[in-house]
C-alpha cells in the first residue's frame, strides 16, 4: 500500500469514517473519488474532515456496498488459502499413505528412522557435551529443530493416518 495511502487511511479511521476509510481500502482512493464525485485530500485537515463525514453520511449505502464487496474479496482470499492448505495436507497424508502401501521396508521405515537417528545423535551431543568436549550450539538448535519438525510430522502425521483409515473402515 502507498505510504499516503496508508496514512489517508489512518486518518479517516481515526475520525470516524469507517466506512469511507473501508471503500478506500477495498476499491482504491480513485475508483471512490470517482464514485462520490469528489476529491479526497490525501492529509485532510479538520474542515475536511467534517466535510467528509457529511460526504459518509449521504454516501452511506454505496460505501456499505464497497466495504461488503471488500469483505467479500477478503472472504475469497481465504477460502483460497484454506483450500491449499487442506490440499497441502491432503498430498502428504496420500505420499505417506503410498509410502506405507510399498513393498520397500525404507519407504516405510524412513520417517521412525530419521526420528531415531536424530534422537540418537541429540543424545550423542548431550553425553559429548557433558564429557567435556565443545559442542557448537549452533549444531544443538539446529538438531533440535529438527527434531521438533520430524516429531511433529511423525507423530501428527500417524494421528492423520490413523483418522483416515478409521473413516474408511479399515484398522488403525
Amino acid at each position: 500500500m502507498i505510504p499516503i495511502v496508508a496514512s489517508l487511511l489512518g486518518t479517516l479511521a481515526s475520525s470516524g469514517l469507517g466506512l469511507l476509510s473501508s471503500a478506500i481500502q477495498a476499491k482504491g482512493k480513485e475508483v471512490v473519488e470517482n464514485a462520490l464525485g469528489v476529491k479526497i485530500s490525501d492529509n485532510p485537515n479538520p474542515e475536511e474532515v467534517s466535510k467528509l463525514r457529511q460526504l459518509q453520511f449521504d454516501h452511506e449505502e454505496r460505501l456499505l456496498e464497497l466495504g461488503i464487496e471488500k469483505a467479500r474479496l477478503e472472504q475469497e482470499e481465504l477460502k483460497t488459502l484454506l483450500a491449499a492448505a487442506a490440499n497441502e495436507d491432503d498430498n502428504v497424508s496420500k505420499r505417506w499413505g503410498a509410502d506405507m502401501a510399498s513393498d520397500s521396508w525404507l519407504s516405510k521405515n524412513v520417517r521412525p528412522g530419521t526420528l531415531v537417528y536424530l534422537l540418537t545423535a541429540y543424545v550423542i551431543f548431550a553425553l559429548l557435551d557433558g564429557a567435556g568436549y565443545k559442542i557448537s550450539e549452533s549444531y544443538v538448535n539446529l538438531l533440535g529443530q529438527w527434531g521438533m519438525l520430524v516429531m511433529t510430522a511423525y507423530f501428527g502425521g500417524r494421528t492423520v493416518e490413523k483418522i483416515v483409515e478409521m473413516r474408511k473402515g479399515g484398522k488403525g
